[in-house]
């Protein structure tokens, strides 16, 4: 019985093809028993591909449910536009109907990156579910943040673009796959530790008016994790 790993997808600008390759090539190595997955944490696009995924959404689901509408159309204009261009009320809504309502009631563990209301990185661990990931996708200037119980949160990619670090701190050293989208924006993403295989991807390319080709993106990145979980194993 293979030991258990933890998954951290990152930040990365609509970067839901990526996240849905990565998570592909995933779970054909737990259905051939040479992995297996306990805990995920995601951050910004991270957090939307992996609470589908916690929720017990097969990858090829979530590209299809993710790439079936321009993101154009789930943003409205901010009644507050000095705290950000657009709200987030149709994605919450969206989110709502897609997945349970709070963190601790995914069937595993589930970490969403933030940034808080005091400007701090953080990962959320329990709490409402839709409104965190939203949060956690709500960039800067250009999305209003998000109001959570604690106060208003945003992307976390703004700070830390992994929020490795903080999940580790939850969730102790466990086994870790890391999959890093090439940065477009936001921090630099501090060097890894040692015990972490790290699975990289190239930047979406997509844009608010269309996901370009998501299921293309979605087999190259298969291909890439495919690749390193196959080395591992090997």
């Amino acid at each position: 019985m293979p030991e258990p790993h933890d998954l951290v997808l990152s930040s990365g600008f609509l970067a839901f093809g990526r996240h849905c390759g990565f998570l592909d090539a995933v779970e054909d190595a737990v259905a051939a028993g040479d992995l297996a997955v306990d805990g995920i944490c995601g951050t910004s696009s991270g957090a939307m591909v992996g609470a589908l995924w916690a929720a017990g959404w097969p990858a090829r689901r979530i590209a299809d449910e993710l790439g079936n509408t321009p993101p154009l159309r789930w943003m409205t204009l901010s009644r507050t536009p000095w705290r950000g261009l657009f709200g987030m009320e149709r994605v919450v809504a969206h989110l709502a109907r897609l997945l349970p309502g709070r963190i601790e009631d995914l069937p595993r563990p589930f970490g969403v990156g933030v940034v808080d209301p005091t400007g701090a990185a953080s990962v959320l661990t329990s709490g409402p579910l839709a409104e965190a990931v939203a949060a956690s996708c709500a960039m800067p200037m250009v999305f209003t943040p998000v109001t959570l119980p604690q106060g208003p949160h945003h992307d976390g990619g703004a700070v830390d673009r992994l929020g490795l670090s903080t999940w580790r701190a939850v969730r102790g050293p466990v086994p870790t796959l890391v999959h890093l989208v090439r940065r477009s924006a936001g921090p630099q993403s501090a060097p890894l530790p040692d015990d972490v295989r790290v699975v990289h991807s190239e930047r979406s390319g997509a844009t608010f008016f269309s996901l370009g080709d998501l299921y293309g993106q979605a087999e190259q990145t298969r291909d890439a994790t495919a690749q390193i979980l196959g080395a591992a194993d090997g």
